[in-house]
């Protein structure tokens, strides 16, 4: 899962993890959607759905781990990449995940 951030088992809520950054119904089916695209090689519908979803959350952690992934990963876009861990990190600067994934993508900038 793109998204591993969330994969903490709960029992108690209608997903099979717990929701940390409170997303809605909707955000977690649009995530879920984006990262099938990713799959699949729908890399230009992925990346539209994610962007329109940063519009509506700009802040959205998972939304930008996802861009970070998209960009990186898939695209080999790695200063975008950065940017969007860059982000993440501003916002959440504990966080290992972004941390690692922006120090894989900086290798390859500078």
């Amino acid at each position: 899962m793109l998204n591993a951030v969330l994969v903490i088992p709960n029992s108690m809520t209608n997903h099979p993890f717990e929701n940390t950054y409170n997303l809605s119904d909707e955000q977690l089916r649009l995530l879920d959607e984006a990262e099938e695209l990713m799959v699949k090689g729908a890399l230009g519908a992925a990346e539209k759905m994610l962007l329109s979803m940063l519009k509506a959350d700009e802040e959205c952690i998972p939304v930008l781990s996802n861009l970070g992934h998209l960009y990186g990963r898939h695209l080999s876009e790695f200063e975008t990449a950065v940017e969007y861990y860059d982000r993440v990190l501003a916002i959440e600067p504990d966080n290992a995940w972004a941390r690692d994934a922006r120090r894989r993508y900086l290798r390859y900038i500078e």
